[in-house]
């Protein structure tokens, strides 16, 4: 039987990637990991989005199920439900979406979930890989960032094995690696983070909104605590800061990974445009 990881007691298989994750087509694919379902609409739909538009493939992922995310429902019960809302959300660019499986604040830097995480770049083979700030308000996400760095430089060493069923092959090259925004534009003392750039994305707000909204049992959480839709309005808020930084409606900001042996250029200008892209 052929699958990618066990997600509770389904299983997420590698047939779910065709249509979307063209072997032929490997260099234009860009991978999306979260820490946690929503992570990935918070911080980089937009630009997404805008690759999508431009013919690059996605895939979504995240670490964690998002079991933690209800006051109500069990822990089994809202990490289906959120499968299926990520699912969804992630069909609107035509991706596939992956879990690892992880439990909320669960996440821990160790060799099984490092093996996960390379075995997940191996089987995507991305050009771009897009994660979390190293630098954030909670700890599975900045753990996601260094879970991914390094399957981003391990998943082409030969001798790795990943221990995983049906392991794909080392990959031949270093992704390109970008960081997205720290949530609010924070680390944990409060300080501002700099971005090294930002992405202009006005045109697929309304895309980057309609993914959001797919994940209704937070939405529905969030607009039952504070009376408001607060979860579009906290998205469309910090979008409008960011973008207003650079003269633009709305933005994504972003910092890339340059150290041995990721490659240093921005992929991302070449592929959107100095229209799109503000250097900060």
């Amino acid at each position: 039987m052929e699958h990618l990881y066990r997600f509770q007691n389904r299983l997420v298989y590698r047939s779910e990637l065709k249509g979307t994750v063209d072997k032929g087509r490997k260099q234009r694919v860009v991978l999306a990991v979260g820490a946690h379902p929503d992570d990935v609409e918070f911080l980089m739909a937009g630009t997404l989005s805008l690759l999508h538009k431009r013919g690059w493939d996605v895939c979504i992922a995240t670490i964690c199920t998002g079991d933690m995310g209800s006051m109500e429902l069990r822990k089994e019960e809202i990490s289906s439900k959120r499968f299926q809302e990520a699912k969804s959300s992630a069909r609107i660019l035509r991706a596939p979406y992956v879990c690892l499986g992880e439990s909320d604040l669960h996440i821990v830097f160790d060799n099984p979930t490092r093996s996960k995480a390379i075995e997940l770049v191996r089987k995507i083979d991305p050009a771009i890989v897009i994660t979390h700030s190293p630098e954030d308000y909670m700890f599975d996400h900045q753990l996601t960032a260094d879970l991914m760095w390094d399957a981003c430089f391990s998943a082409s060493i030969p001798n790795y094995a990943t221990d995983q069923a049906n392991p794909a092959k080392p990959t031949k090259r270093t992704p390109y690696l970008y960081y997205s925004d720290a949530v609010g534009g924070l680390d944990r003392f409060g300080r501002r983070v700099r971005p090294d750039f930002y992405v202009d994305i006005g045109s697929t707000m309304n895309i980057k909104e309609k993914m959001l909204t797919r994940h209704e049992s937070q939405r529905r959480w969030l607009r039952e605590q504070h009376g408001i839709d607060q979860y579009i309005l906290q998205m469309k808020k910090w979008s409008k800061e960011r973008g207003s930084e650079i003269g633009r409606k709305y933005a994504e900001a972003f910092r890339q990974h340059k150290g041995h042996p990721f490659p240093e250029s921005n992929i991302l200008v070449s592929i959107l445009g100095r229209g799109y892209i503000e250097v900060g």
